[in-house]
């Protein structure tokens, strides 16, 4: 890539040998990896694969079993992330740590508030706060409670409350993960100016077709070990499917068989009274896979929110196999046969301190119960046939926080299909999972298109959209600029309509 500075290892981050042992498995072995100032390196790999150990003891999160780090010249072994903060290197991580009843401006600058005469300096806050939040696109206000921003928004505050450390090194964990075309494409002129100023990134992302974008080197790591290197990253995406996973991904997106004629689900004026979508109709016939793109901000997750009866301060028609759902009561769209897969897993689809099966199975208690009761072994083999059918990875009676991001959305789809549902909504379904995740979530879309289900996609990846959908159906500013056929549905033809 342009505007790198010419490394220099010594004036950079070393580590050598980097060893992680847990009880009974080997997280991380013998791991070197090398950073020079004014470099972006892509650290990739599967889920499990070791990334997130290497980034947790480079960030001070975790310390090594084995192995050794130096950075900028000298020995370097971080107490714990306050350290190596304050040594100059920061991780943002994927799974947001914001503080979601303060202010966006207050996250963003949280144990470093600006004051005056003993007092919060409120207008400096915000001024700071501000001027690097507007460098990454973000257009909400800065004194909103975070728990009012979108997934996107709240991923632009953690960003921005890590750029305000200064520091020289900064580990980026998936960080385009919730975040659409033009919020990515501020975030990378951010790191390219950074570049010029010599600041170093370790840039973990499962979108491969990010990574010549934004990266210089690329290391891939497999089981722990790293199994390859490239001097620069104009690597195609195929071969570091092949290094990441171990074997050949030939087709990553299956052959969806055309769907019916028999509609399913009608939209019919639906707009919300807080105005984030207005007067959308939309039809989706049984077996179809109708995808919505958009930017972010467009309005996606709010309708299909709508739809799926989530959000009740809504007007307009939701009618399934000709029967009208009362809006704004998700317990009625469900009876009719409409479940919602959310963008965010953790807060919105698993309970993550309850066991897979009790996860799995919840949706399920009111049918599998007599009298009022669901014995464990009705939960069991109700559990265990669901994991199975979605490859579930885990012991049933682990907690669901124990999984992988892939294995856990499998869980929250597991437990809707057991509802035997005739619409699924699926918002951002691949968002933070690894590749190989990624094409098993794509054969369940499949599969589910092919027993008649109605499939609604929404995600932030046009490549997802347009690989998955029969038609495309694109938002911006709250309104549907038009529903595109899968011949129509170029990425030019979508980004123009989404921009326009």
């Amino acid at each position: 890539m342009s505007d790198t500075v010419t490394p220099t290892s010594s004036r950079g981050l070393s580590v050598r040998g980097a060893t992680k042992v847990y009880p009974g498995t080997t997280a991380l072995d013998s791991v070197d990896l090398d950073v020079a100032p004014g470099e972006v390196v892509a650290l990739l790999g599967e889920n499990g694969a070791g990334k997130s150990t290497l980034s947790s003891i480079i960030a001070g999160v975790t310390s090594p079993t084995e192995g050794t780090m130096t950075w900028q010249g000298q020995p370097y072994s971080p107490a714990d992330p306050g350290d190596a903060i304050s040594q100059g290197i920061g991780l943002i991580h994927q799974e947001m740590r914001l503080l979601p009843d303060l202010s966006v401006a207050e996250n963003v600058l949280v144990g470093r508030w600006p004051t005056r005469a003993g007092f919060l300096d409120e207008r400096r806050m915000k001024e700071q706060a501000g001027a690097t939040l507007r460098k990454l696109g973000f257009t909400g206000r800065l004194d909103q409670q975070v728990r009012e921003l979108s997934v996107a928004g709240q991923q632009q505050v953690e960003i921005a409350k890590a750029l305000m450390l200064d520091a020289r090194l900064l580990i980026l964990d998936e960080p385009t993960a919730a975040l659409g075309q033009a919020e990515t494409d501020a975030l990378f002129a951010t790191v390219a100016e950074l570049k010029r100023e010599g600041v170093s990134f370790i840039y973990v992302s499962h979108r491969l077709s990010e990574i010549a974008r934004i990266a210089d080197r690329i290391v891939v790591l497999r089981d722990g070990r790293q199994v390859a290197a490239h001097d620069d990253a104009q690597v195609s995406p195929d071969q570091l499917v092949e290094e990441m996973v171990g074997r050949s991904v030939a087709r990553l997106f299956p052959d969806i068989a055309a769907p019916t004629e028999t509609e399913v689900l009608r939209v019919e004026g639906l707009s919300s009274d807080t105005g984030r979508f207005r007067d959308i109709d939309l039809t989706v016939a049984k077996g179809e896979v109708l995808g919505i793109a958009g930017i972010v901000g467009a309005g996606r997750t709010e309708l299909v929110r709508a739809i799926a009866g989530a959000d009740s301060r809504v007007t307009g028609r939701v009618v399934v196999d000709g029967r009208d759902v009362v809006l704004g009561d998700s317990r009625s769209a469900i009876r009719a046969g409409v479940v919602l897969v959310p963008e965010d897993r953790k807060q919105q689809g698993v309970i993550v301190d309850q066991s897979i099966e009790d996860n799995i199975v919840l949706p399920s208690l009111p049918v599998l119960g007599s009298g009022g009761w669901v014995g464990r072994a009705t939960v069991r083999r109700v559990a265990e046939h669901a994991a199975r059918s979605l490859g579930v990875k885990g012991r049933l009676q682990d907690p669901a926080s124990s999984l992988s991001g892939g294995n856990q959305q499998k869980v929250v789809i597991s437990k809707w299909l057991q509802l035997a549902p005739k619409v699924v909504i699926l918002d951002e379904p691949t968002r933070g999972i690894d590749v190989g995740a990624r094409a098993s979530i794509y054969e369940v879309v499949a599969a589910l298109a092919a027993s008649g289900t109605a499939v609604v996609v929404v995600s932030s990846d046009l490549d997802e959209v347009l690989g998955l959908a029969h038609r495309v159906m694109v938002l911006a500013d709250g309104e549907s600029r038009g529903v595109l056929s899968r011949a129509e549905a170029t990425p030019g033809r979508v980004m123009s309509l989404a921009t326009a």
